[in-house]
């Protein structure tokens, strides 16, 4: 059996199921506050903001991308730009917004270093992972000054870095405390 219609009435029911697909896929506005919300609250914290895009990347790299940024403490999400506009509205990061255009996924960290150090570090393995901008303390960086971010050494390492100069200063003392008393004695001894 074939159905005979319209021009006008199948356009309708394109029309309507497109519309009932659109409330099924969008949040509501409960979901979309608690989303600006949580996000909100991640950019208080943030020292760091990187925007990426990542058309055409497979799920499994996303995957592996996000528990290198889960273990580097670095919040990573892909979020709808309009609530992430939101979400840095009134803060030093609200510079940001006018670069939140297109599929973009969002990192941000408390450390100043890491958020721009895992999506690089990614983007150097994976092409179709492309950096488009960053911010910190309140001043917009483009891709470029986020892979000189990148390269930078983190809170951490450089805390190592200062700890390991200070062991090796007071090792020398040390030593040489003990060569003056090894002489001390050994004139003493003669």
């Amino acid at each position: 059996m074939v159905a005979v219609v319209n021009d006008g009435m199948w356009l309708e029911v394109i029309v309507t199921a497109f519309r009932k697909l659109e409330d099924y896929l969008s949040l509501n506005l409960q979901e979309k506050q608690a989303v600006v919300a949580e996000v909100s609250a991640q950019v208080a914290q943030a020292q760091t903001i990187v925007l990426a895009e990542y058309r055409g990347i497979q799920v499994a790299d996303i995957t592996k991308l996000r528990a290198n940024a889960r273990k580097s403490g670095v919040y990573f999400h892909v979020l709808k730009n309009t609530l992430a506009r939101r979400a840095v509205q009134g803060t030093p990061f609200e510079a940001l917004a006018e670069k939140m255009v297109g599929p973009l996924v969002y990192s941000m960290s408390a450390d100043a270093v890491a958020a721009a150090k895992v999506v690089f570090d990614f983007a150097k393995t994976n092409d179709k992972l492309v950096i488009k901008a960053g911010a910190m303390s309140g001043s917009l960086m483009s891709a470029e000054q986020v892979a000189v971010l990148a390269a930078t050494p983190s809170r951490d390492e450089l805390i190592a870095r200062l700890m390991a100069t200070m062991n090796a200063t007071t090792a020398k003392f040390v030593r040489t405390l003990a060569a003056i008393r090894d002489k001390n004695e050994a004139a003493t001894a003669a």
